[in-house]
């Protein structure tokens, strides 16, 4: 049928060239006969060219066809690597999974298709039960170790943002896993990572030099923090959120000592601090929101020694403060704001000793004092403003010892006086000031 058709397409374009010769040769003058040769030449360049676009189509379709082969003959050895990386997940001993910890990190990078399930794979095995402790009867000998293997692999994959490989964008889910140590430093996080739930219980989890970044989320809402140490130390926030609403501190100390704060969102709502250190020594506010927001401090410290206010806003919001200690020392206030709104001092201290007011605005509007002390000792205000709006004093001692006014504003807007003392000491204020 083809030869068939090939030779009536010749027949056809024979005579559609044999017309088209003749028509020229009879305009011409005197008219001259067809030449049968450029006929045929005619008729056999056009076959060629109709033999080589069809050949060329076909040739086309036949790579069409392998690359399809190819493509399934790909995705089904994928198919099988992620089958058996899995089932080395779930071997009894620890060397195999730890086989198949690698294994499915290897083939996250092959498979960019189903590089989001591998990635849920590594994150589901943090989240399933593990009991840290090596003495109790579900303790299972290794495991450990291959838990802190897939965090340095998660890790090793977010560090690189650029990288056609990296992980930075993808999703991370570790919703009530258990942390007993881990290495996140110097991640970049740009997607949505999950810690709803987590407990860090023991050991070391370090976020060290991390980047949150705009456009992504990091959640540790619910986790507990019953032990051990988590540092976001010298990490930055330069878009994105960062959420510990409903976290509880029970004993872990948390820190963001030299964190950088130039735009995005760290909120801990309802949260409650019943002992260990939750710190911000040294850390740089220069944009962005720290909101503490009903917030409980029944015992241990926050800690802004030293830190920088140039831009951005600290809020404190309904918040109270029974036992602990919140500390401002050596902390430098030249812009931004730190408002302590509806808060209630019910023991404790909060001290912003040696703190240096050249800027910005410090406000307590509608707390209320009723025992515990306030202390502003040997601080420096040149500039900025102090403000006590609709304050209640009903106890406790507020301390102004030895500091010195030579700018600014100390102000007690509509505050009631009903048992604090005020401790005056030996306040400097310059002629004028």
């Amino acid at each position: 049928m083809a030869l068939l058709a090939a030779g009536v397409l010749g027949w056809v374009i024979y005579h559609y060239a044999y017309d088209h010769f003749a028509q020229a040769a009879a305009k011409e003058k005197p008219a001259k006969p067809v030449d049968i040769n450029d006929v045929v030449k005619a008729t056999v360049t056009a076959l060629t060219l109709v033999g080589a676009v069809l050949a060329g189509l076909y040739a086309y379709r036949k790579q069409l066809l392998a690359e399809g082969d190819a493509h399934r003959a790909d995705a089904s050895q994928l198919a099988d690597r992620y089958t058996t990386a899995a089932g080395q997940l779930g071997h009894d001993q620890a060397a195999v999974r730890l086989a198949g910890v690698y294994a499915l990190a290897r083939l996250a990078d092959d498979w960019e298709e189903q590089r989001q399930v591998c990635i849920d794979v590594l994150c589901a095995y943090l989240r399933m039960p593990y009991e840290p402790d090596p003495t109790a009867s579900g303790h299972k000998a290794g495991e450990r170790e291959v838990r802190h293997t897939v965090i340095r692999v998660i890790r090793d994959h977010l560090q690189h943002s650029r990288d056609p490989l990296s992980w930075c964008t993808y999703s991370l889910d570790f919703t009530g896993a258990i942390f007993d140590g881990g290495d996140f430093s110097r991640s970049d996080f740009r997607g949505r990572v999950r810690f709803d739930g987590a407990r860090f219980n023991r050991g070391t989890v370090s976020f060290y030099g991390a980047r949150y970044n705009r456009g992504g989320t990091v959640s540790f809402n619910g986790a507990a923090f019953d032990g051990g140490t988590v540092t976001f130390k010298n990490t930055t926030l330069s878009g994105g959120t960062l959420t510990f609403d409903g976290a509880a501190f029970d004993g872990s100390t948390v820190t963001f000592e030299g964190t950088v704060f130039a735009d995005g969102t760290v909120t801990f709502k309802n949260t409650a601090l019943n002992g260990g250190t939750l710190t911000f020594e040294r850390a740089v506010f220069d944009g962005g929101t720290l909101t503490f927001e009903s917030t409980a401090l029944n015992g241990g410290t926050v800690n802004f020694e030293r830190a920088v206010f140039s831009r951005g806003r600290v809020i404190f919001k309904n918040t109270a403060f029974d036992v602990g200690w919140v500390a401002f020392e050596r902390a430098v206030f030249d812009g931004g704001t730190l408002t302590f709104e509806n808060t209630m001092f019910n023991g404790g201290t909060g001290t912003f000793e040696r703190a240096v007011f050249s800027g910005g605005a410090v406000t307590f509007k509608s707390a209320m004092f009723r025992s515990g002390r306030l202390a502003f000792e040997r601080a420096t205000f040149e500039d900025g403003t102090l403000t006590f709006e609709n304050t209640t004093f009903d106890g406790g001692t507020v301390t102004f010892k030895d500091a010195t006014l030579s700018g600014g504003s100390i102000t007690f807007n509509h505050t009631e006086f009903n048992g604090t003392i005020f401790d005056w000491g030996a306040l400097s204020v310059p002629v004028g000031a």
